[in-house]
């Protein structure tokens, strides 16, 4: 229903309409970004909550005022447009009033995984060369282990309450203002600059700082106001990480450019869900699909129906999780879209078709040329006819999406920008795709697409899999493995588990005698993040290669982990014992049917 009670003759047209009349405003004032935006609002909200988090609640006013305070420690520190800051904290409000104000002076933020430790943590933060570092106070020891990694002059400053030798930020803010920056203190950075790194695995590799404009910001979160229609009335309940872009752009920026408000908690709880939307009266909630197939899975309660839910706004939600997620818990709208923190475009399903990623509606197919392209599992690479152009996908045929990158002259739309690290920008980008001279941007997604235009997901290319909503990468893993005692060799791929969304680490290993399962582990539990973790672990003498020395993935991972396809030696991760234990063909059984906690 619409907030006159009455409903559209068609939602989904609406809501594109919606979209692109809020977009279309963008590049006509070019130095009006997301910080200059939420300094016009606090001047009209009032006194309107516009984050609420369980260790603080911002008023818009509140919200601008202690942005602008960042803004002055930035340039109190001599920081200057091009500059970069990393950002390693937990979610909370401040997390966003940070990178607000130093944004706005045009200092670039890196969004760190608040997850990562020892050298994964030094490499992300080396990649990027900060002049400047936050971390979060109850990061402070995780973060020491990264910090004899780093270049000794980088300044370091913590966040909140805590034991930690580094500088108290909190003790400069007190003395700076809290009003909206002159043109005399910075110059407000134009849309095309860069306003922060988010992290991506890619598919190969450790992971890349993929560059994020301003345009970008302001894209996504006037988009997505548009097709979630945000007023000053609703309430956006976020509880996943503001290091990413889902949660912390679409989810905060939407919310924010609608006027409404954001209800931010530090982390997922399947059985605080419900009862915290009920009491925060949320009407919108951001989604990754791990989290609703949790919800699923959760025993019933009382308030799973008595929420004020209006959409539903995410992706990766299975086809399988998704009837049962909307009518159990009686969700009157699910919005799924395709996007990534890089790629050059995106699909939404605003019609609501199970299963589907999204489509593209005829009248923008020009705007957005996207394609499937066939595809060789073997080489990893699109299929090359004799002129050496690729092929479209027909109907329901499973190809690598891309999307066209276009000329200099063609404007914003669909630019690719890139990594920090060239190199890395260059792979992803597709030459001689249906022409000579053509470039497109490659997703590493295997796709297909029905008669009616609807596309869906079917896998990844590469070497990274998606498991617990986050993407790892099998280089990184490998590095970590490869470093334990006894660990001669091996690969990291991600299997499919029944029931379960993306894929579980699996490691096949060749080992000597000084190796030990149970030391293993703890190099394991000590050194990798838990998503990163392998879950199943083989144990072979020799692991077979190609002729240009690559090992056997593809073989290993049709084997998986079914002791009736391996001869090696199988062993999961129990979650319950704590321990790698032998996986015969009862504790096979027991994975599949989801009694083996992973």
């Amino acid at each position: 229903m619409t907030e006159h009670g009455t409903e559209p003759s068609n939602p989904a047209l609406q809501a594109w309409v919606r979209a692109l009349t809020r977009t279309a405003a963008i590049e006509r004032e070019p130095t009006l970004t997301l910080p200059v935006l939420i300094e016009r609002q606090a001047a009209e909200r009032a006194e309107a909550v516009a984050i609420s988090s369980p260790e603080a609640t911002l008023s818009y006013p509140a919200l601008a005022g202690r942005a602008a305070q960042y803004a002055r420690f930035g340039l109190r520190h001599g920081l200057q447009s091009g500059d970069v800051v990393c950002l390693y904290m937990n979610n909370c409000a401040e997390y966003f009033a940070i990178w607000l104000g130093l944004t706005r002076i045009g200092v670039t933020v890196a969004l760190v995984n608040s997850h990562l430790f020892a050298d994964a943590l030094a490499h992300c933060i080396n990649i990027v060369e900060p002049r400047l570092l936050i971390v979060g106070a109850d990061l402070a020891t995780q973060f020491a282990t990264a910090r004899p990694r780093l270049k000794p002059d980088l300044k370091c400053w913590v966040c909140g309450i805590g034991d930690s030798d580094l500088r108290p930020v909190e003790a400069e803010l007190a003395h700076l203002d809290v009003v909206a920056l002159t043109a005399d203190e910075a110059a407000r950075p134009t849309i095309d600059a860069r306003a922060l790194y988010i992290y991506t695995s890619g598919t190969t590799g450790l992971p890349k700082a993929a560059n994020v404009t301003h345009y970008r910001l302001m894209q996504w979160s006037q988009w997505f106001a548009g097709l979630l229609n945000v007023t000053a009335a609703d309430r956006m309940y976020n509880c996943l990480p503001l290091y990413h872009s889902v949660g912390g752009v679409v989810a905060m920026g939407a919310t924010l450019a609608g006027g409404g408000a954001v209800v931010l908690r530090p982390r997922f709880s399947a059985s605080d869900f419900w009862r915290d939307v009920v009491a925060e009266e949320c009407t919108l909630f951001q989604y990754i699909g791990e989290l609703c197939r949790y919800l699923v899975n959760t025993p019933s309660q009382p308030h799973e129906t008595k929420h004020r839910l209006r959409i539903a706004c995410g992706n990766g939600l299975r086809p399988e999780v998704w009837t049962v997620f909307r009518d159990r818990f009686a969700i009157p709208r699910i919005l799924e879209y395709y996007a990534s923190t890089e790629g050059n475009f995106s699909l939404y399903n605003c019609e609501g078709e199970p299963g589907a990623i999204g489509r593209i509606p005829p009248f923008l197919a020009q705007r957005l040329p996207v394609a499937l392209l066939k595809f060789d599992v073997d080489a990893g690479e699109p299929l090359r006819n004799a002129d050496g152009l690729c092929e479209r996908c027909g109907p329901d045929e499973v190809g690598e999406a891309v999307g066209l990158i276009p000329g200099e002259r063609r404007g914003r739309t669909g630019r690719f920008e890139g990594y920090a690290d060239a190199d890395a920008s260059k792979r992803k980008v597709l030459h001689d795709v249906f022409k000579p001279g053509d470039a497109w941007y490659r997703t590493g997604d295997l796709m297909r697409r029905d008669e009616r235009g609807f596309y869906f997901f079917v896998d990844r290319v590469g070497e990274t899999y998606r498991w617990k909503g986050e993407n790892v990468s099998t280089a990184e893993v490998l590095t970590v493995l490869t470093a334990v005692q006894g660990v001669q060799e091996g690969v990291v791929y991600g299997v499919q588990v029944p029931g379960m969304d993306g894929r579980a680490g699996m490691a096949a290993l060749v080992v000597g005698t000084d190796f030990s399962l149970s030391a293993f582990r703890a190099a394991v539990v000590e050194r990798l993040p838990t998503y990163a973790r392998p879950v199943f672990v083989r144990l072979m003498r020799v692991l077979e290669a190609t002729g240009t020395f690559k090992p056997k993935k593809h073989d290993l991972q049709l084997a998986g982990f079914d002791p009736s396809k391996v001869a090696d030696p199988l062993y999961v991760d129990d979650g319950a014992a704590g321990a790698y234990v032998v996986l015969d063909a009862g504790r096979f059984d027991a994975v599949n049917a989801g009694l083996i906690r992973l």
